[in-house]
């Protein structure tokens, strides 16, 4: 009554017969079920959710941990190849090492005929060095 606005000394109440209870609490009986039955679906459409969203966590973490574990294992075979490639000479180490090739068969070429030159006496002819 003090809620809404009346005052309970100065007010008497009235008695209701006993159609009017019987319907009243009918109706009140009534709505407390509907209010019942809307905030449980409404209690099990949130824990629903709720269990969706950490199946999808537990997913993406699933899935976050295979890439992470996958971009690991790339980086270790990225290092051994980046190892392997660095124990192959370069293209420039490799032309030096046939230059100085080149270098080492002509002076041996020089040094056979100057040899042959002291033991046959007559120079012959150059044979041109292999590539």
């Amino acid at each position: 009554m003090r809620i809404m606005g009346l005052r309970g000394t100065g007010t008497t109440i009235k008695p209701l017969n006993e159609e009017a209870a019987a319907e009243l609490g009918a109706e009140l009986l009534g709505e407390a079920t509907i209010f019942l039955l809307g905030g449980g679906c409404l209690v099990l459409e949130y824990w629903r959710h709720q269990r969706s969203l950490r199946k999808k966590r537990l997913e993406r973490k699933v899935a976050w941990a295979s890439m992470r574990d996958e971009v690991d294992h790339l980086s270790m075979v990225l290092e051994a190849l980046e190892e392997q490639v660095q124990a192959l000479p370069s293209a420039s180490a490799l032309e030096e090492l046939r230059a100085q090739l080149r270098e080492v068969q002509a002076q041996l070429c020089t040094q056979d005929q100057d040899q042959d030159q002291d033991q046959d006496g007559p120079p012959k002819s150059p044979s041109p060095p292999a590539p």
